[in-house]
């Protein structure tokens, strides 16, 4: 894997036909204000890209996601001259009463995966990716 130029990273974590979803913070100032968002963000430091998307997931929704649990990547590119990694990981026995809300973000929710790529305020280009990563899944 590729690490020298990224600017963030975002993971989608599948339970079953679900996906965790977050809620943006409605402010202004934010990109994508109030759109349904998948833990994740900029980098930090010297850290590499899955270190990047573990870390927001954990700040995020206080789960701590194996390494090992991450089954697809993609390095897509950006606005700026880095890009930004999307990470997919399918955790059926994933317990939702594990999830805590860190300081951003207004709510998290279970989504169907069908409901997230179908809603209008998802980020879009998050729906997007996250049809990448469904038309080339392994499947069992």
């Amino acid at each position: 894997m590729t690490i020298a130029c990224f600017s963030g990273a975002k993971l989608a974590l599948l339970r079953g036909p679900d996906l965790v979803t977050i809620l943006r913070d409605d402010l202004p100032h934010i990109p994508w204000p109030g759109h349904w968002d998948l833990p994740g963000g900029g980098r930090e430091d010297a850290e590499t890209p899955l270190d990047c998307a573990l870390r927001e997931t954990e700040e995020e929704l206080g789960l701590k996601i194996p390494r090992r649990a991450i089954g697809w990547s993609r390095l897509y590119p950006g606005p700026e001259p880095a890009g930004c990694w999307f990470f997919a990981a399918e955790l059926p026995g994933l317990d939702p009463a594990r999830i805590r809300m860190g300081d951003e973000g207004q709510e998290w929710r279970l989504m169907p995966v069908a409901a997230f790529l179908a809603q209008p305020l998802a980020v879009p280009h998050l729906r997007d990716r996250l049809r990448d990563y469904l038309a080339e899944r392994p499947r069992s």
